[in-house]
Parts: structure tokens; C-alpha cells; sequence
């Protein structure tokens, strides 16, 4: 079973629907489940090529946040995408569960949105998932919460496994006689944006990879000597470290491709940062180089990766997510 996670929030360090499509995620994968997750907003300038993604999947999560009106930009171009560009046949074949979370008024209008949109499309919906967040820490460390949300998963996996059907619906009708797209004049230039190529996710991970080379092969050019291996990171961490008296604590990061770890001492003023085996350390964290590279070029969050998986993390929950307070890499 193959089942694609499209969120389509903006990614900010509080924002609760994160942390629910994470929770449902670790289920799906324990059920042995095949799970890709696309964030819309990293492919903002080619949302129109994500429903070429539909391609041998059995379901889909649509996840997004509503912030002060509706289900958001992000996901409203991913929907029109899907009636411009998707392939009608198969989403007809694909069944969707919608989760929308709210910091405001609304997340019942959003759920209803995306059963209509989907609806209309051709696809299956399933019983979806919502919730208003006052608090975001009181709200994840909620044990009920978080087994209603393992349920919510698990039912999706039993719908798509017994492929059950429903009754059917005034919008399965309108699809059929009112709403037909209309075929599309392409330019060459179009077909290519739109081609399997530009969706394809090796693709897109290799052009990703061409294009921090080159910038390095660029930075070496102008006479930017890349740091040392052994004392890589260090100076930025140095050099951001912001004092709070609140915060202090020992970190291990176990960075992929390095052969020792890097050790991370604050308390008050002070910081120690060396590379080198440590045993005593209140955080242990395991982090890709490549999301690593990312944090301290201010690209990304320590908190949002932790709770999208791009690392993991082991000890006191408290300093962790104190990490970007002390090293506020995105300022």
C-alpha cells in the first residue's frame, strides 16, 4: 500500500497540523505502509507538476492549517492543480482523508471544503480529522488526542484496505454533466514543465544536489574556502549562540558522514563546541548533513525538523526545543 502525506501550511515552528501528520505518519509506516510527504510550500513555483505524484498511490492525506480564514493559498493551488493537470481516471481511484487544524474559527468548513473539492474531482473521501489548538504543548502532550489521531490513521488504512464505497453524491453528479475541463492547448515549454521528468522525485533530488554543488564550486571561485572538517559548524554555532538563562544543557549531534560527533556545552554566557566523543550530554540528536547544512544557513528550523523526521532526537524534550532560541539560525 502506497499512501502520499500533501501539506499545505506554511511550516512554522507552532503550527499544531505538523505534528498530527507525524503522528499518523509513524502509524502508517508501523502498519508497513509505503509514505512520501510532500510540503506544497517547497515546490511553490511548480505545484502545478505535484499531481503527476498520484502515480501508483492508494491514498492521500491532504493537510493543511486554517490561520484566519479558510484552508490556506498552498493548498487551494494544489487542488486547482489537480483539476487542471490531474489525471482524472486514476484520482478517481484514490481515496483521501483530509486533517485541518485551527488556531482560529473554521476547521470544520475546511474539512468540508476538501471532501467537496475532492469529491468533484472524481476521488473517494474518507471520515477526515479536526481540531482547534489553543495551546500547541498541552495539545501533543495529550494522550488522548494523540490516540484518537493513531486511530484516525489506522482507519484510513482500513478503508483503502477493504476498498469500501459509499452512497453516491450530488457532486459525483455535477462532475459527470456541469464541470467537465476543458482540454488544454500546451506549449512545448508547458508540456516540459509538466512532463514525468519534472515530477519525478529522483529528478528533483538530483537537480537539488546539481544546484549545491555548483553553488559550492561558485563559493570556491570568489575564493570561499570551505571550513576545515574539523572545525566545520563551529564558528556558526559560536557566532549565533544567543544567552537564556532559562536554557542550558549538554547537546551530541551525530552528523551523517562526519566520523566523530559534535559536542555542545551552554550555560550562561559560555559555550563549548568541539568535535569528539562525550558521554555524559542531556540531548542526543541524529541529523542528515545535508539538513544540518540547512539549519545554520537559516533554511530550516531544529523544532520543524524534528517534527517532519528529518532528525531525531533522544532526551530532554525541554532543551531540545530551546535549540532555536539559543541559536537562532533564521533571523
Amino acid at each position: 500500500m502506497k499512501i502520499n502525506i500533501y501539506y499545505g501550511g506554511r511550516g512554522v515552528l507552532d503550527d499544531p497540523t505538523i505534528y498530527v501528520i507525524k503522528k499518523m505518519e509513524d502509524v502508517l509506516i508501523e502498519l508497513r505502509v509505503e509514505v512520501h510527504h510532500y510540503n506544497i510550500y517547497e515546490y511553490k513555483n511548480e505545484i502545478s507538476t505535484l499531481p503527476q505524484t498520484f502515480k501508483d498511490v492508494d491514498g492521500i492525506i491532504l493537510a493543511t492549517t486554517v490561520e484566519w480564514l479558510g484552508i490556506g493559498g498552498f493548498m487551494n493551488q494544489f487542488l486547482d492543480a489537480c483539476w487542471l493537470y490531474g489525471d482524472k481516471e486514476k484520482i478517481s481511484t484514490i481515496y483521501m482523508q483530509p486533517v485541518v487544524m485551527s488556531k482560529t474559527y473554521g476547521e470544520r468548513e475546511g474539512i468540508l471544503t476538501l471532501e467537496n473539492a475532492w469529491e468533484i474531482l472524481g476521488g473517494l473521501p474518507c471520515n477526515g480529522l479536526c481540531g482547534y489548538v489553543e495551546d500547541r504543548a498541552e495539545f501533543e502532550s495529550n494522550q488522548e488526542y494523540a490516540h484518537i489521531i493513531e486511530k484516525k490513521a489506522e482507519n484510513l488504512y482500513r478503508t483503502i484496505s477493504q476498498k469500501a464505497k459509499g452512497l453516491p453524491t450530488s457532486n459525483q453528479a455535477v462532475t459527470r454533466s456541469v464541470l467537465r475541463s476543458q482540454s488544454m492547448e500546451l506549449t512545448p515549454q508547458e508540456s516540459e514543465q509538466l512532463s514525468v521528468y519534472a515530477s519525478d522525485d529522483s529528478y528533483v533530488k538530483k537537480q537539488k544536489e546539481d544546484i549545491i554543488e555548483l553553488s559550492s564550486m561558485f563559493r570556491n571561485m570568489l575564493g570561499q574556502q570551505t571550513e576545515d572538517a574539523e572545525t566545520e559548524f563551529i564558528s556558526a554555532f559560536r557566532s549565533h549562540y544567543t544567552p537564556n538563562e532559562e536554557i542550558a544543557g549538554k547537546y551530541l549531534f551525530e552528523i551523517e558522514g562526519k566520523e566523530k560527533p559534535l559536542f555542545i556545552s551552554v550555560e550562561g554566557d559560555d559555550i563549548v563546541c568541539h568535535y569528539g566523543e562525550e558521554e555524559v550530554y542531556d540531548v542526543y540528536l541524529k541529523i542528515p548533513y545535508e539538513i544540518m547544512n540547512n539549519i545554520v544557513a537559516g533554511r530550516e528550523s531544529f523544532y520543524r525538523a524534528f517534527t517532519v523526521g528529518d532528525l531525531t532526537a533522544k532526551g530532554v524534550m525541554r532543551l531540545l526545543q530551546g535549540l532555536d532560541k539559543i541559536f537562532p539560525f533564521m533571523e
